[in-house]
């Protein structure tokens, strides 16, 4: 009896345990963590950083009062200068008519940039160009090799504000920026005592046939080649007028009047307070406020330099922490540029990346993510480029708004989106090929994605996402997987290849539709929990599996009309079959069934009454006594025999 209760027992909870299994596997992985540094050096490292914008601050706070201050301090500011601080030195390049060049540097840097007998140059001071000011960094009789000095306890940066800085290599005069370390004389590899960094804050970056190698470290803004802005009006936006008119009145507009620039050159523009994106001037902007009738007016005097923008192109990038780092910036352009080895992501658009474009562009070997649209960018178009052999994902897309509700700085609740990722491949990363998070009407078209945990993953509440025309090889989890409250999504026309699940959902819906599955060898498709709404029709489905289309576990979807199974071999199992039968109120019937077994057996083995191994009535012996005065009387009135007394 005991055996038999413990036989009844395991088989119960293996049934249980194998649902379990099999239900988890069809989840997918955790996101793998960060890459760890030691306290000690991350300390290190966000000290330095910190110490890098206080001497920034430091550097164009001096240069703007003198400006402001006219006479002998703003004639001595006027021209290029040396500034000293406890941070560093720096060479300062106010602005002129003509460009800084080459030959300026050497001249102005004396001993802190001198051509060495390679015919290179060694930079060991601190370069910051004011706004308007202009650097052009070419050599049209050779090659142009410029070694920033990056040493224990010492780097150099060169850091534009509200400048133009132009780097201009051709394929015969290429011209290589790298971190140096004179004592080794190597580029530098470590980054936990700094490393020697290019960034543009505001103005414009412009970059061609450039190598870029080992620059950066920590941050975005100090990770090697940075063009950061400011997402807002500066909090130092003077009010020149009395302030607009009384509420009731017409809706305020706001009405630019830049300063003019040269002819011919690309405006920088500024973010203003409506979201709206006006020229700047490239100068301090005056903006009027008024309401509608033209009464209740107030200027604001914003500074320059709110936005960036820039064009790298035909450009490789090779050992920088993060390969290049964008941010606050307006129609930015990467185009044939080769990013490796970076420390974190290779090419990442933070916070208010708009209307940026990439183009044929590869990142590869990174120990993050290859590409990154983070929270906050809006218009950026990805095109016939490349992510491989990155530790995190290929391409990852944020379109999650800023803040979920109320926020000390009063961010927008509002999501992010018109991002896409088409023509490109993302081939062999670590975690997804691409993952989008979030946002609105984003899309991936018509790419590859090779390997990987999983191909392409929508999740967080994103909404009208088009995943369409893609091609999936051997993702050894799911193929597509939307999850976590996708609404309105479309997947369709897409061919996924060689992996477990195809095309898997978990709380979301979707239209599935024009599908090719091949070789998948769990499920077609599958779907889990509330699919309200979700459609799947049209798919071709082949593959070797528990079954091809997975619905048993879904609510609220619609019945599949029109897909074409016929190239799907259901291998369901002894465990399939468990998993199948072993539900819940299956179980309980499972039990009483059971119970009635038992008690059959406990008869036959002797604990109730028997005639050998035959089941016995209870009572059977009290009807055999029951019966016998019945006989008795019977044969007591029978006849006797003649010639008998």
């Amino acid at each position: 009896m005991k055996r038999l209760f413990l036989i009844l027992v395991a088989l119960t909870l293996s049934a249980v345990g194998t649902w379990a299994y099999l239900s988890w596997i069809d989840r997918p992985p955790p996101t793998p963590g960060v890459n760890e540094v030691s306290a000690a050096d991350a300390q290190q490292q966000s000290t330095l950083v910190d110490q890098e914008d206080l001497r920034i601050m430091q550097t164009r706070a001096t240069l703007s009062s003198a400006m402001a201050r006219g006479g002998p301090a703003a004639a001595a500011a006027r021209v290029p200068h040396i500034s000293s601080s406890a941070n560093g030195r720096t060479l300062v390049l106010p602005q002129r008519r003509e460009p800084y060049r080459v030959a300026d540097l050497e001249k102005l840097g004396g001993e802190e940039f001198q051509k060495q007998d390679d015919n290179s140059y060694v930079l060991g001071i601190n370069v910051f160009l004011g706004p308007g000011a202009k650097l052009v960094l070419q050599n049209a009789t050779g090659p142009l090799v410029i070694r920033m000095r990056s040493e224990p306890g010492t780097f150099v940066s060169i850091v534009s504000f509200g400048a133009s800085v132009r780097i201009n290599g051709s394929a015969q005069n290429p011209v290589r920026l790298q971190s140096w370390d004179s004592h080794t004389r190597t580029v530098d590899t470590k980054v936990a005592d700094g490393r020697a960094y290019l960034r543009a804050v505001g103005g414009e970056l412009k970059m061609s046939h450039t190598m870029v190698e080992n620059l950066g470290f920590w941050s975005g803004p100090t990770g090697g080649v940075a063009m950061t802005g400011s997402d807002r009006p500066s909090q130092t936006a003077k009010r020149l007028l009395p302030p607009a008119a009384a509420p009731g009145t017409a809706t305020p507009t706001i009405s630019p009047t830049p300063k003019p620039t040269a002819s011919g050159e690309r405006q920088p523009m500024v973010l203003m307070p409506n979201g709206q994106l006006v020229p700047s001037g490239g100068g301090d902007a005056e903006v009027v406020v008024t309401n509608g009738a033209g009464g209740g007016k107030a200027t604001f005097e914003l500074p320059e330099a709110n936005l960036v923008t820039g064009d790298i192109t035909d450009t490789t990038i090779t050992g920088n922490a993060y390969g290049i780092f964008i941010t606050a910036s307006n129609e930015t352009r990467i185009t044939n540029v080769r990013v490796s080895g970076s420390l974190v992501d290779g090419v990442l658009l933070h916070r208010f990346a708009r209307n940026a474009t990439i183009e044929n562009t590869t990142v590869s070997n990174s120990r993050g993510d290859g590409f990154v649209l983070s929270r906050g960018t809006q218009n950026v178009t990805i095109t016939g480029s490349t992510a491989e052999h990155n530790a995190g994902n290929g391409f990852t897309i944020s379109g999650l708004p800023l803040a979920r509700g109320p926020s000390a700085s009063g961010e927008s609740l509002r999501s992010f989106g018109g991002s896409s990722v088409t023509s490109s491949v993302a081939r062999e990363n670590g975690h997804y090929g691409v993952e989008i998070q979030g946002g609105v009407k984003l899309a991936v078209q018509t790419s590859e994605v090779i390997g990987g945990e999983m191909g392409i993953v929508v999740s967080k509440d994103a909404t009208g996402v088009q995943v369409s025309g893609n091609r999936l090889t051997g993702q050894r989890i799911q193929g597509i997987a939307l999850r976590d409250g996708v609404r309105g999504a479309r997947v369709s026309g897409n061919i996924v290849r060689d992996t477990q699940t195809a095309i898997f959902l978990r709380d979301a819906e979707a239209t599935i539709s024009g599908n090719t599955v091949q070789s998948a060898n769990l499920h077609a498709i599958s779907l889990l929990g509330k699919a309200d709404g979700t459609k799947i029709t049209g798919n071709t489905l082949g593959g070797a599996g528990r079954s091809a289309i997975d619905i048993s576990r879904a609510k609220g979807i619609e019945t599949p009309t029109s897909n074409n199974v016929d190239g799907w071999q259901d291998t369901a199992g002894f465990w399939t079959m468990v998993k199948r039968i072993a539900k819940p109120m299956n179980l309980i019937w499972f039990s009483v069934i059971a119970l009635i077994v038992i008690s059959a057996l406990r008869a036959m083995r002797g604990d109730g009454p028997r005639v050998g191994r035959r089941i016995v009535h209870p009572y059977e012996k009290q009807t055999l006594l029951e019966e016998r005065p019945a006989r008795a009387l019977k044969t007591a009135a029978a006849p006797t025999p003649a010639g008998r007394s």
